[in-house]
């Protein structure tokens, strides 16, 4: 520690009233007086370190700095700071408050950054001698003036007088509650006290009736006790017979309760082989219905194997949709605005949507990776396939795609563009390859690809209007 500044009149103070003829005996004796003492010269205010600060003044220091580090260009934020500065800002001080200050002992172009930009932006953050003791300490520290650390121990004194404070209120409302539950302890015990006294003279008026009416069954038990007497002596004299017919009657009971204990492990083993028996036939019937659903799957998938092979659909355009001279009420191809306008299109009979997949995902879900971007638009588009019964063909630009998945999800014609083919061709190609006169829908928000395909009849719809219907799946 550095020493403290010397005051040379300190001692003469430190005297009181009898410091004067202390001084005037003194003077008459001159030639015994001691040598005087040349006062030390005073020592600099030390200024404060960066470790062991109170918290108040590391919290207002890091909310200063948080302030500041996001708006301080990038080459005066160290390397370990940036991501502190891409915080929200509730959290950059709470977050990042010790990277802050350890970037503000440590780095002087840091710490000098963040004093410009406070002198430019918060000029009241630096002044040594706000009235707020925190906030002078804080700035002190800050601009390193010498006497930082004095600050820095008047708050932490502060603080600790305010814990001591709190202490003392806390525990004076602590006596003060012990005090109140005293007093209420005594109360509770004047009462109890009445209410023993009280049951005092009811048990005793109770003990009194007790021994009445203990001396009363006394009398009777003698009565009885004569009685059993004269029974047992009556009970000698009927002789062996009644015994023997009591052991009788006892042998018979025995046997019945054996029987009826018997009866009842019958039963219990009769419920549980029922039980057994259902669920082995519960089981069965369950074993039935899936291999009934496997078998129904089966033959569905051969069915769809052999329109596959035989080339036959009936969702292709009718003849009745070839006819020239007349049009749909549909009209030529349009733009499709909204979600109910899609609905209405995919409810069309034989109508087929074609996505442009990756202009999709992209507006849809762009935080996902490419394939995770693709498998989650292909299983949307197969629940949606599956409540619409809509032919739908997917199509995704192949260049650097590494590996075609080998199966897609049922209902979804999944299409890869070839090395040097560009996806947008092969919806234009998908569009003219259709019958004249059936009904297309092109999801996209490609405006080229938009108005080719209108061009051919095919209606568009944004990719964001088909984002939303998918999310409703």
């Amino acid at each position: 520690m550095h020493p403290q500044p010397v005051d040379p009149v300190a001692p003469e103070e430190a005297v009181g009233p009898s410091a004067v003829p202390a001084r005037a005996h003194t003077a008459d004796t001159a030639d015994t007086t001691a040598p005087e003492v040349e006062p030390q010269p005073e020592a600099a205010p030390e200024p404060a370190s960066w470790t062991g600060l109170p918290e108040a003044v590391r919290e207002r220091i890091a909310e200063l700095a948080a302030t500041a580090v996001a708006k301080l260009p990038p080459t005066d934020v160290p390397r370990q700071l940036r991501p502190v500065a891409k915080f929200a800002p509730a959290k950059r001080a709470k977050l990042g408050g010790a990277a802050l200050l350890a970037a503000l002992g440590d780095s002087a172009q840091f710490r000098t950054a963040v004093i410009e930009w406070l002198r430019e932006h918060r000029t009241d953050a630096l002044d040594p001698n706000a009235a707020d003791s925190v906030v002078g300490a804080a700035a002190a520290v800050l601009l390193g003036e010498s006497g930082a650390a004095g600050r820095v121990r008047l708050v932490a004194k502060n603080a600790e007088e305010t814990a001591l404070r709190a202490e003392r209120d806390a525990a004076l409302a602590r006596n003060q509650k012990l005090e109140a539950e005293l007093a209420e302890a005594r109360g509770e015990l004047e009462l109890a006290r009445g209410a023993v006294d009280a049951a005092r003279g009811e048990r005793e008026a109770e003990v009194e009736k007790l021994l009445r009416r203990l001396r009363e069954q006394g009398v009777q038990l003698r009565q009885a006790r004569d009685a059993a007497e004269a029974a047992r002596a009556e009970v000698a004299r009927g002789g062996t017979a009644k015994a023997e017919e009591i052991e009788a009657l006892t042998a018979q009971l025995d046997r019945e309760r054996r029987r009826v204990a018997a009866e009842r492990t019958r039963a219990e083993r009769a419920v549980a082989d029922a039980e057994i028996a259902r669920q082995s036939a519960r089981e069965a019937r369950e074993a039935d219905e899936v291999r009934l659903a496997l078998l129904v799957d089966t033959i569905d998938g051969a069915v769809s194997g052999l329109r596959r092979e035989l080339m036959l659909s009936d969702r292709g355009a009718r003849p009745a949709d070839m006819v020239r001279g007349a049009t749909s009420g549909l009209g030529p191809g349009g733009r499709v605005q909204d979600v109910g306008a899609l609905d209405r299109y995919l409810a069309l009979a034989g109508v087929h949507l074609i996505v442009d997949g990756y202009n999709v995902t992209k507006t849809g879900y762009p935080e996902l990776a490419l394939a995770d971007q693709r498998d989650r638009l292909v299983h949307q588009l197969s629940a949606l396939a599956a409540r619409t019964s809509a032919e739908v063909t997917v199509v995704f630009d192949g260049a650097g795609v590494l590996s075609v998945p080998a199966s897609v999800p049922r209902g979804v014609r999944v299409l890869f563009s070839d090395r040097g083919v560009l996806a947008d061709d092969v919806i234009r190609s998908l569009v003219a390859a259709e019958p004249k006169g059936r009904p297309m829908v092109v999801a996209t928000s490609d405006r080229a690809v938009a108005d080719s395909v209108r061009a051919t009849g095919a209606h568009s719809v944004a990719s964001a209007v088909l984002v939303s219907r998918l999310g409703r799946v």
